[in-house]
């Protein structure tokens, strides 16, 4: 080749390396790109589940899960108390819109909320199945053989004994099977190993968790849940319309609520009247007789103490007094007559609430009309002049109730829903005295107050009843629940407590005739443990192989069982630690689920 040919050759040469380092676009290429390899669908779809079923994605998962409920626990939700959200929107006009798009008023029936759970579901169960898999086989399969270097192992001791090797090792395997390791011979050693509990601990803790899903998700669709306020002497029927309020999953049916009925015999409530916990109730009981069908039974009802019948619970969760006030016309006829339940305000009882005439009552000119009073009770007031009107002690001590009248329209048939504590005074008109001023007055039981204009009178009478609230609800997913969280709690003290290891005994004749005998093991993970169980295990054996007396001084520096009484027993360092040349001494986990 001539001298000018060799010139252009280079001369391509240089520009092809610089077409292939520039960054300007190709016209024209006349050869195909190689890049590096292209996931399909399917590779896709394998990258993603495995992704899915990572401790990485799992963790997170649980984390978002964890944060997705906070909204749950801070604004008011839908499910349980309506009356809350509307309240929250009406003071929160800006933030509800944006609450509304978000699903904050229905947190757990919420889009987001649901993908979340269910796609930690899937990844739990993704994770336990493979997994499940691998410890039935680890559970069919043998300790694997000794490592030739023995003494580079974490834990190690040696000895020689005038025992036979077949004695040596005969008296090993007995030994280590009498400790409960699984052992066997292999390759002129015996091999052993502990703690597969430790791996069932693991799996028992993640499919707690699934029960533990699955439990919310059942109780969630089949629940039932309602609320009802009794008056002593009143019952109460277990159907829908004798609710005060009720709510129910989206799977329950009317027809599955339990059918039973009970009656408010009496409430009895005491309070500590001295000292720092003075007005702390002592006593908070409903005592109740209840049927199915047959005859009455007694019970009492207190606060963490529900009666049970059938699936339904019947709690206590609130308590309050209603006075029984009566209500004549001009005439002197009785219009209303009853008890009356009030509302409590704060932790001494004040409470307050309304006192509606809707029917039967006329006026002087002998016109239907309706007639309202706005309640406020004291079990115990303070006295006249001697600060404002609330109570000073839950107990009927000294009961006083203030009362307005209000004539007029109740609205009552208007269509709209009422508060029955509430008055609506929009059509209304409040009583005037004589001197041309709002009708009020405090009264004792046993007192009038006299309407103006011949109207009639209002009598709080000398009995006042005690209320009680219940909550019944059927929660058919509780005991799954339960269930689930001891079997996570004992699988995860299994996990965390329960150490699998490896030992190993190898004996084989020495050069001078001596059976030198080596110990080793190897845990899964770290532990202080291990050298101390080996050296108990080594002391244990020398009572069949007891270390032979020897002449050379430096082959054995002192006796196998002041080595190991004296904690001298070898611990390397783990990067000494060498890979087994016959079999592997340690189980490869699964990438990405070696944790989980």
């Amino acid at each position: 080749m001539s001298k000018t040919d060799t010139t252009e050759t280079e001369r391509h040469a240089d520009e092809a390396a610089g077409a292939q380092l520039s960054t300007a676009p190709v016209e024209d290429r006349s050869e195909p790109v190689i890049g590096g390899p292209t996931l399909g669908v399917v590779g896709w779809v394998r990258w993603f589940w495995r992704q899915l079923t990572s401790m990485r994605v799992a963790l997170i998962l649980l984390f978002m899960l964890s944060l997705g409920a906070v909204p749950g626990s801070l604004i008011p939700q839908t499910s349980a108390d309506e009356l809350k959200v509307q309240a929250f929107k009406d003071a929160h006009e800006t933030l509800t819109p944006l609450y509304e798009k978000l699903q904050f008023f229905d947190v757990y029936s919420s889009v987001w909320f649901s993908a979340i759970y269910m796609l930690l579901f899937v990844s739990l169960i993704g994770c336990i199945v493979p997994r499940s898999w691998q410890f039935v086989g680890q559970l069919r399969s043998r300790p694997p053989g000794a490592p030739k270097r023995l003494d580079r192992l974490p834990a190690y001791t040696t000895w020689r004994t005038e025992a036979e090797p077949e004695q040596v090792r005969e008296a090993a395997l007995t030994l280590l099977k009498g400790r409960r390791f699984r052992a066997h011979t292999v390759g002129g050693a015996i091999a052993a190993e502990k703690g597969y509990l430790r791996e069932a601990g693991n799996l028992a803790f993640h499919v707690a968790l699934i029960v533990m899903l699955v439990a919310f998700a059942w109780g969630q669709l089949f629940k039932s849940e309602g609320g009802k306020l009794i008056v002593e002497g009143d019952g109460f029927s277990n159907t829908l319309t004798q609710y005060d309020d009720f709510k129910s999953g989206s799977q329950f049916g009317i027809d599955e609520l339990e059918p039973f009925s009970f009656k408010l015999d009496a409430f009895n409530g005491t309070y500590e009247k001295n000292g720092p916990q003075r007005g702390t109730p002592r006593t908070f009981e409903a005592k109740v007789s209840y049927s199915q069908g047959g005859a009455d039974k007694k019970a009492v009802i207190r606060v963490n103490e529900p009666l049970k019948v059938g699936d339904s619970k019947v709690y206590l969760i609130a308590h309050g007094y209603a006075p029984v006030v009566t209500v004549k016309d001009g005439r002197g006829r009785t219009v209303f007559h009853g008890a009356v339940p009030l509302l409590p305000i704060d932790n001494n009882i004040t409470s307050t609430g309304a006192i509606k005439v809707m029917d039967g009552y006329r006026d002087k000119n002998d016109k239907k009309e309706q007639l309202g009073f706005q309640a406020f009770f004291v079990p115990t007031f303070a006295g006249s002049g001697k600060g404002t009107m609330f109570s000073q002690f839950p107990a009927l001590d000294f009961p006083v109730m203030a009362l307005t009248g209000f004539h007029g329209d109740l609205r009552v048939n208007s269509g709209l829903p009422q508060n029955v504590y509430q008055l609506d005074k929009s059509k209304m008109e409040q009583f005037k005295d004589a001197s041309g001023n709002k009708l009020a007055e405090r009264l004792l039981p046993g007192e009038s107050m006299t309407l103006p204009g011949g109207a009639g009178s209002i009598t709080f009478e000398k009995d006042i009843k005690e209320w009680a609230s219940f909550q019944v609800s059927q929660q058919p997913g509780n005991g799954l629940a339960l269930a689930g969280a001891i079997a996570a709690i004992a699988g995860l003290t299994g996990s965390l407590f329960i150490q699998r290891r490896r030992v190993w005994v190898r004996a084989v004749r020495g050069e001078d005739g001596v059976t030198v005998v080596e110990m080793a093991g190897l845990g899964r993970s770290e532990s202080a443990k291990l050298p101390e169980e080996l050296g108990d295990l080594a002391v244990a054996l020398t009572a069949d192989a007891p270390p032979a007396p020897d002449a050379d001084p430096e082959a054995v520096p002192r006796d196998v069982r002041d080595d190991v009484r004296s904690g001298a027993v070898k611990q390397a360092d783990p990067e000494d630690v060498p890979e087994p040349a016959e079999e592997p001494a340690e189980d490869p986990a699964p990438s990405g689920e070696a944790d989980k």
